[in-house]
């Protein structure tokens, strides 16, 4: 039975649902695996409790938006 995780940050439950929906159908095309067959789960880490080349994904994202807006 083949297992999907996806770390994430936090997602919709519609983003959820699509990711679930579009990975397992991906995931059985490629491996000729029935979808039935998929676990898939979600764990959604806040952006304060990882980082990214020192810095939390919080700051990451509020000095991208500054520079992008």
């Amino acid at each position: 039975m083949p297992y999907i995780t996806v770390e994430s940050g936090t997602l919709s439950d519609e983003q959820k649902e699509h990711l679930i929906k579009r990975l397992t159908e991906v995931a059985s095309g490629i491996m000729n695996v029935p979808q039935e067959f998929f676990v898939t789960t979600i764990k959604e880490v806040p952006d304060k409790n990882f980082g990214i080349g020192g810095k939390t994904i919080d700051k990451v994202k509020e000095e991208y938006i500054e520079k992008h807006h």
